[in-house]
């Protein structure tokens, strides 16, 4: 589908590619790893054809498709959602106002003898086929599954884009993309902005996509369920791996094995040719041969292995006092912005040595709690109170908001450390990947993820009893997660965690604090056993969703049309334009709108056993497909609406 032949790259003066040869297939899904600086997101930009100044070619083979998940938002203000997420859609919507324009000719037109009519028909024709392959009558479904199922709600859907946040807006771009299916999709961190719960979806989304995938992603258990290929980065060339991300780590252990052999092999014939150089160079008859061995040595391609065994780092938090039995109480604890109730009535109790993760969709307050925690808000209401000896470590999600501009890596760890942990912090900041020149570095021109190792570089060099981290991980390489990971485990204290990687909480935490709806509930297990309950319960409220928007989009579509549309929808200019229902019916109202539906139910099955007997005595004719089609969906409609009446009833 697509090749890539010869790719070379320069970046500051060195190869950042050299020679790199790789196809893409249709059915690829393919892992970029690499440190961070290798260029995984540089190769996906010269996929997408955004950089074009590289050595060799990028050929496609034929007229692909390409979409690229792209950081940088452009929505036109005033859109709801539903109108922003069906841009996707740019060309269907095109070909759908044509295929009005001809029917609106056809409608107004009595030359029905002449060449031009005949013409008006046969692209009617053309036209109808063209949507129906591109599944163009089904569109609304396909928004409807995306958008649930990366978090939004069905009351969401006609909100302008302008009230949601910059995360979420990133949600309805991710869902444009998805909705597009392009023949090869470019993902650059897509799982950024998402909750487990989305990550969850996309993952089993991005695994039946249809077409090629080439993703940069730092959660290991994504890349795992996702990926059936491995692109390892490394030495300005790319190591082809035919395995997912967890087979990959097996291979590359017998790879690098070899490569470090390799290595002792070179190193030992460099050392070699040094001596030599030495020996002959102040010979007047070995001059010229040690001028050769010069430009011989200068020629090699000196190889590298990375260290990324993180076992070695004997990474250990300073002990601090022993803290009394609990560590937080909490009474009726609420936080409110303005008109917005981010969570109330909310009671829990820490105890020392607890390892508890606060989970639940962004914007439902995780981020408050652990800053009421942390002591860094302070209007609330309700009451909460600190234990006996808590010392807190607080590490916030902005590090912009912790580091001072001005000062080095060194200086600001410096100032973090107390007199004991001074001599160690040149060791703890190579620990965490600074070494060298690094140090001397300003933190203003540092990376999110170098920003990250830094601040988290300074909690260890104070002393707590209690660590309170919110998104730890975020901007992180594989091998730093791991040796953050590797720290957290070491850790003697109390632990309030909280991350949307599923790998880094396995281990880390025994209970869980879900934010959901206004309220908190804990759940007592791990997060494997967590996320095994919340699957179950994702899908059945996904399923009330679904059944609720197409629940009021039918009263909708009855209040204005008295005609209620197939697709269950009130469609205007092929668009949808779903509408929140302030009724609330009476129990004898919902048993006789059950009976009604029932009765549809029961209609619609009648109609769908008859054709499938039909197509048993003879071939369906493509009409005759097409309205057993519509059928099932007209039943499949029916029962969501079933069900949710029969919940509104029951509560």
């Amino acid at each position: 589908m697509l090749s890539v032949q010869g790719l070379g790259l320069h970046h500051s003066g060195n190869y950042l590619f050299r020679d790199v040869n790789f196809t893409i297939k249709r059915d690829d899904k393919i892992g970029l790893v690499g440190k961070n600086g290798a260029g995984k997101s540089t190769l996906l930009k010269m996929l997408s054809g955004e950089i074009s100044f590289f050595e060799g070619n990028v050929v496609p083979e034929g007229n692909i498709s390409i979409g690229f998940l792209k950081q940088d938002l452009d929505f036109v203000k005033g859109r709801t959602v539903w109108n922003e997420t069906m841009q996707a859609f740019e060309q269907i919507n095109l070909w759908k106002k044509e295929l009005e324009n001809v029917n609106q000719q056809l409608a107004e037109r009595t030359d029905y003898e002449s060449e031009n009519y005949s013409n008006l028909i046969q692209k009617m024709t053309d036209l109808n086929d063209i949507l129906h392959h591109h599944d163009a009558y089904n569109l609304e479904g396909d928004m409807e599954k995306v958008l649930l199922g990366l978090g939004f709600k069905a009351d969401d859907f006609h909100k302008i884009t302008d009230e949601f946040s910059g995360g979420w807006r990133m949600r309805i771009e991710l869902a444009k993309l998805l909705l597009q299916k392009n023949d090869l999709l470019l993902l650059d961190e897509p799982t950024n902005h998402l909750d487990i719960e989305s990550i969850i979806w996309i993952e089993n989304f991005l695994k039946d996509y249809p077409g090629a995938i080439v993703l940069v992603s730092h959660d290991k258990q994504f890349m795992t369920s996702v990926c059936n290929r491995t692109f390892d980065i490394n030495n300005k060339k790319i190591d082809d791996y035919k395995a997912n991300y967890s087979k990959y780590l097996e291979l590359r252990k017998d790879r690098k094995e070899k490569l470090i052999q390799a290595k002792k092999n070179q190193d030992a014939e460099i050392k070699q040719m040094e001596d030599n150089i030495n020996k002959f160079r102040a010979s007047a008859t070995k001059a010229a041969f040690a001028q050769s061995l010069i430009k011989k040595l200068e020629k090699i391609e000196r190889i590298e292995v990375e260290n990324d065994d993180v076992s070695k780092f004997n990474i250990r938090f300073v002990q601090s006092v022993v803290p009394g039995k609990v560590i937080f109480t909490a009474e009726n604890l609420g936080k409110s912005y303005g008109t917005k109730n981010v969570f109330d009535k909310v009671n829990f109790f820490v105890e020392r040595g607890d390892r508890i993760a606060l989970l639940g969709q962004n914007g439902q307050g995780k981020t408050t709690l652990a800053k009421i925690l942390a002591g860094e808000i302070r209007d609330f209401t309700g009451n909460w109170k600190l234990g006996h000896n808590v010392n807190i470590g607080y590490f916030a999600q902005n590090q912009e908001e912790v580091l001072s501009s001005d000062k080095t890596v060194l200086q600001e760890a410096e100032d973090a450390a107390t007199e004991e942990t001074r001599p160690r912090v040149r060791d703890l900041l190579g620990s965490f990947l600074f070494s060298g020149e690094d140090v001397n570095k300003k933190t203003k021109v540092l990376s999110g993820g170098e920003r990250n190792r830094l601040a988290l570089c300074k909690l260890l060099l104070r002393p707590f009893n209690t660590l309170i981290m919110d998104e730890p991980t975020n901007h992180l390489d594989i091998q730093s997660k791991e040796i953050i990971k590797l720290a957290l485990k070491n850790f003697a204290g109390t632990l309030i965690l909280i991350s949307h990687d599923r790998e880094f909480l396995q281990g880390l935490s025994d209970k869980i604090f879900e934010f959901r709806n206004g309220k908190m509930k804990e759940f007592l297990g791990n997060i494997d056993e967590y996320l095994e309950y919340r699957q179950k319960e994702s899908l059945r409220e996904v399923s009330m969703e679904r059944a609720k928007l197409h629940h009021e989009s039918f009263d909708s579509a009855q209040d204005d049309n008295g005609v209620s549309t197939s697709s269950g929808v009130t469609t205007r200019n092929s668009k949808l334009e779903p509408r929140t229902s302030n009724l609330e019916p009476r129990n004898s109202d919902l048993e006789k709108k059950i009976k009604k539906t029932e009765e549809k139910i029961s209609v619609l099955e009648a109609e769908i056993q008859k054709f499938e007997t039909d197509f048993t005595k003879e071939n369906p004719s493509e009409s005759a497909l097409e309205q057993y089609q519509s059928k099932k969906t007209e039943l499949d409609l029916a029962l969501q609406e079933w069900e949710y009446l029969g919940m509104q009833l029951e509560n």
